[in-house]
């Protein structure tokens, strides 16, 4: 390599340091002025959370909240998966700590939950309620990392130590998304899923709107679009993951909405889970029947892996090898009663693609 290749890949490298410190105190700077300054509101209704999305038993969990916690936490859905009892979730951004908590009561006292965010005023608000949530829940399984969900390890976050990833509207305020992906596959455990809410753009957002404040704090700058999401995926080593819903998203501000144009934002939560040797980049049949036996809290009768999926009781299936393998090698196995393997191989299996609602509802696709 020549002295000036050398020296345009470190000119380039540094760059993308100096491109990512940016954007993080960019992001930093928003979100502590909302935080102690503007009552928690944002300028428009996209990273606001609410109860939309929320199952029951979360809702109930999240009412039991300080209400600081509640209104200065900001997200677009619920990234919480059902049957999280004694597992040990991770919280990417966590802000001040509402899914933690939530997680908290959910993954009980053999759980653990670890929340990662890199902004001192939400954490100091998650903090400030530790102790009074441990009381609350009347165990203390939850602890507060400052970090950079790009770099987990220096957070202290150990190879194959993790059940379960969540993250609420937060991997599109990072500016190497690369990274975050090949860090939660890391991090991840065999069978572990990766299960967040975000922001996606049914295009690539151009620079201008990527690099303004507002439009990055907002959550519309930074957004994925999502085929690239699908291409950072598969390199980090998803060959496959389901949309578990979808939804148009309101802007609620009219000058925004004049900056952003045409492009059309949707709030989607996303399944992924990590199973290397099993998980094909394509469906494949290899004649297997899934049925649900029921027992899964709240969805005694049916349950939905993914907009496109969803199991009545008693009512064997045919499914293809990643759907299978999803249930079969999953925490979720013990709801399920699985017919044959992939000794035999039968071709592709016909799946139907996932699309967007304007009601967020779980019908698929035709």
């Amino acid at each position: 390599m020549t002295k000036q290749l050398i020296f345009c890949v470190e000119s380039d490298s540094r760059a993308k340091e100096a491109s990512m410190k940016d954007t993080h105190e960019l992001v930093k700077e928003y979100y502590s002025s909302a935080s102690t300054e503007n009552d928690g509101q944002l300028a428009t209704s996209v990273c606001c959370c609410s109860s939309h999305g929320m199952s029951r038993q979360v809702k109930e969990i999240s009412a039991q909240l300080p209400d600081e916690i509640l209104t200065k936490y900001y997200g677009c859905g619920s990234p919480l998966p059902d049957v999280l009892e004694g597992c040990t979730v991770l919280d990417l951004g966590c802000g001040t700590g509402r899914d933690c908590y939530v997680a908290a009561k959910l993954v009980g006292p053999s759980g653990r939950v670890i929340g990662v965010d890199m902004n001192d005023d939400q954490l100091a608000i998650a903090e400030k309620y530790h102790k009074e949530m441990a009381t609350r829940w009347g165990f203390d399984n939850v602890e507060f990392r400052k970090g950079y969900i790009e770099d987990l390890k220096s957070a202290g976050i150990p190879d194959g130590s993790v059940d379960v990833v969540i993250s609420n509207c937060v991997i599109n305020l990072a500016d190497e998304k690369q990274k975050v992906f090949s860090e939660i596959w890391r991090v991840l455990k065999n069978g572990g899923e990766l299960y967040f809410s975000d922001i996606f753009a049914d295009r690539r957002v151009p620079d201008e709107i990527n690099h303004d404040p507002v439009l990055l704090g907002e959550c519309l700058g930074g957004s994925m679009y999502v085929e690239d999401f699908r291409r950072m995926l598969y390199k980090a080593g998803w060959n496959d993951y389901r949309v578990v819903s979808c939804t148009d998203v309101p802007i609620n501000n009219r000058e925004i909405e004049e900056r952003v144009g045409n492009i059309g934002y949707t709030s989607d939560t996303i399944r992924a889970v990590k199973l290397p040797d099993l998980i094909e980049d394509a469906a494949e049949n290899y004649g297997q029947f899934v049925r649900y036996d029921g027992g899964i809290p709240e969805h005694e009768h049916s349950w939905s892996l993914d907009m496109n999926h969803t199991f009545i009781k008693d009512l064997p299936v045919s499914v293809s090898g990643n759907t299978c393998a999803m249930i079969q090698h999953t925490r979720f196995s013990r709801f399920f009663t699985v017919f044959g393997d992939r000794s035999h191989h039968f071709g592709w299996f016909e799946e139907p693609e996932a699309c967007c609602s304007d009601d967020g509802g779980s019908e698929g696709c035709c």
